[in-house]
């Protein structure tokens, strides 16, 4: 089994897309495919550079994919309930026991009210995830002027990246923050728990976790 096998799988596709389905419904940003597509890439890449083996780098990329499947339960409690369903699925599908239980401990602990980073890809997978801020997430963007706070901050961020420097020690989320639409206060006031979170999770990984907006350090 493997995170090509895991893509093609129709019953996880559905289970993204509904999930997503749901929290539209519900007014969130986008949470489907370029979400979970772009936290399963850089939850790989974190682990690859910081020279985690292949193995635990594909657990990670396979968590990240499959990580808000629990939407389709429910927002509140979704690290767990997508914890439960990835269990089964990928018992199912036959994975080693060790792998299930890397993949669904990272999946149940990536959501900031109840996270704790356990071990490298649980780490891995809530800096990817929480590093994903971006003017593509927000889903009607015909007026900004009736934005809620969330919509207001993903739409003011023009660019993000993560970036892993072993040499300094340090993860750094990176934004390019357009304050027209969103004072960067207002990105502390809704985001500042999951940035805690994503401390943890680099000291965790025995890095410093840097937050730089508009080319200043701000944590």
């Amino acid at each position: 089994m493997n995170i090509e096998k895991i893509k093609k799988n129709t019953e996880i596709k559905k289970y993204i897309e509904n999930a997503d389905e749901y929290l539209k419904a519900l007014n969130y940003t986008e949470h489907s495919y370029p979400h979970v597509l772009r936290t399963a890439a850089v939850a790989k890449e974190i682990l690859l550079q910081l020279g985690y083996d292949k193995h635990d780098a594909e657990l990670a990329e396979i968590a990240g994919y499959m990580h808000d499947i629990g939407n389709l339960v429910n927002r509140i409690g979704h690290a767990q309930s997508g914890a439960i369903m990835a269990f089964k699925i990928l018992t199912d599908l036959g994975l080693d026991t060790n792998d299930v239980i890397k993949i669904t401990t990272a999946i149940g602990n990536h959501d900031e009210e109840t996270a704790f980073p356990n071990n490298h890809i649980t780490a891995a997978l809530i800096l990817a995830d929480k590093a994903d801020v971006r003017r593509s997430r927000v889903r009607n963007t015909n007026d900004p002027s009736n934005f809620d706070i969330h919509d207001r901050v993903n739409y003011s961020v023009q660019r993000s990246s993560i970036n892993v420097d072993i040499n300094e020690g340090t993860i750094e989320l990176n934004l390019t923050i357009d304050s027209t639409y969103c004072p960067i206060l207002d990105y502390f006031e809704i985001f500042l728990e999951r940035m805690n979170l994503c401390k943890k999770a680099s000291k965790t990984l025995k890095m410093q976790f840097k937050l730089i907006i508009n080319d200043l350090c701000l944590l």
